[in-house]
């Protein structure tokens, strides 16, 4: 008997975050990548500190630049291992896509808690953690999510697959990124709120639909 959909997509994010842990080195280099990027930029300041929407652009790009590294991985290793064909056979499209997508979002999560206290100390950045900027996190980064998830599954089955995702993801993420470094900056946040919300549910929707299609015919 097959399992539900719930339970096979907390399975596929379950063992997604389980590999990660266990191999390391993808969140390694992410992790690297974005205290690097931090701390290059403060130095290159040399005391001359940004304004809040500078920091809050750099904060912003230096998630979206990590997530991609992490999302060329989301099938990549698998379909490198021989693994996706029994995704394919044993798991429910859906909860694969659903099951990565939640992964991808906890690992970005962890790394925006993680990399927020370097841009506050090192770039004296004046976030204001209230309540709006915990919301605009977590929708950009479900944008994100749902967004990263779907180009890796796609730059997967592609035959071209080096550098696709970060391509891609840039124009799909622009309203959300420029959306989000204005709440972050301190900026008018109930219409852009709800931007946000409307453009990440649209893009979980095409996502869902846009999968079933490419998980078959790839």
């Amino acid at each position: 008997m097959r399992a539900s959909i719930f339970e096979a997509t907390r399975r596929v994010a379950y063992k997604e975050l389980l590999d990660g842990v266990r191999h390391r080195a993808g969140y390694v280099t992410m992790g690297m990548f974005a205290l690097t990027v931090i701390a290059f930029m403060s130095m290159s300041l040399a005391g001359d500190m940004p304004d809040a929407r500078q920091s809050a652009t750099l904060y912003w790009i230096v998630l979206f630049f990590a997530a991609t590294l992490q999302g060329e991985r989301l099938f990549a290793e698998e379909a490198a291992a021989g693994t996706l064909l029994f995704l394919r056979i044993y798991v429910p499209a859906q909860a694969v896509l659903f099951g990565k997508m939640a992964a991808h979002l906890v690992t970005l999560l962890i790394l925006s808690v993680i990399i927020m206290p370097f841009v506050i100390v090192l770039m004296d950045a004046m976030f204001m953690l209230d309540t709006a900027f915990l919301a605009v996190l977590l929708l950009a980064l479900w944008g994100m999510a749902a967004a990263d998830t779907l180009l890796a599954a796609v730059a997967a089955s592609a035959s071209v697959r080096g550098g696709l995702v970060p391509v891609l993801l840039l124009p799909s993420m622009l309203p959300i990124l420029l959306t989000a470094i204005a709440i972050t900056a301190g900026e008018d946040e109930g219409v852009l709120l709800g931007g946000i919300l409307i453009y990440d549910m649209a893009l979980t929707v095409g996502a869902s639909l846009l999968f079933d299609y490419l998980w078959i015919e790839s």
